[in-house]
């Protein structure tokens, strides 16, 4: 997908750039980003419900006091499922013979906020939530035809992690949390329907 080669190419030029940083690898002081890979489990639906690796989550903050941030951020997910063989009862009234590929996309972004632990240590725990708007688009693909809902809803995501500093003095290392996400997003495409969009996973990166 373009989109996801966009986002491949943009951590790329992130962490080049960071990787150049002097000192404690900070555009600015009392600032972080991290540049995640996310790996996302559905729940709830049976829409594109597999497992799926195609996923990344970029974020940054600033720390308002010495343990709580503030910042925003943008992700990506999609999953995919392949549809044996099967007869579609249409709603007009006719009828659809075939096999088909689900892929459910997901584009959140908005605001996020932490409260952190041990921010002078080698392991930084913290707890995050993330609040903002989600596009979503539901595909189906079936021979040289693809049909698509696009829609909107409101994004909840909370957050626990770790950010890994190897040395604490100098702000580049590694990242890794567990999330759950919930989005109001409803659609629909040929008999399928999607009401709200859940999911839970991890992301493993870089942090600065």
């Amino acid at each position: 997908m373009k989109t996801s080669k966009y986002f491949r190419m943009l951590a790329c030029c992130v962490v080049m750039l960071a990787a150049a940083l002097p000192g404690k690898a900070q555009l600015i002081p009392n600032t972080y980003l991290n540049v995640d890979w996310q790996m996302g489990v559905p729940l709830g639906n049976d829409f594109a419900d597999k497992t799926s690796g195609w996923g990344m989550n970029f974020e940054g903050g600033y720390f308002v006091t010495p343990t709580i941030t503030v910042g925003a951020f943008i992700s990506y997910q999609t999953n995919l499922e392949s549809i044996d063989r099967q007869t579609l009862d249409l709603s007009n009234g006719s009828a659809l013979t075939t096999n088909q590929k689900h892929a459910l996309f997901q584009l959140p972004f908005g605001v996020t906020g932490r409260y952190n632990w041990l921010t002078d240590s080698v392991l930084q725990p913290y707890v995050g939530m993330k609040m903002g708007a989600c596009y979503a688009e539901l595909s189906s693909y079936y021979y040289v035809v693809r049909q698509y809902s696009e829609t909107w809803g409101f994004y909840l995501s909370p957050e626990v992690g770790v950010s890994i500093f190897p040395r604490p003095d100098y702000r580049m290392g590694f990242h890794v949390a567990l999330y759950y996400n919930y989005a109001t997003n409803e659609g629909d495409v040929l008999i399928y329907k999607v009401n709200n969009i859940n999911n839970f996973g991890i992301r493993v990166g870089v942090s600065f």
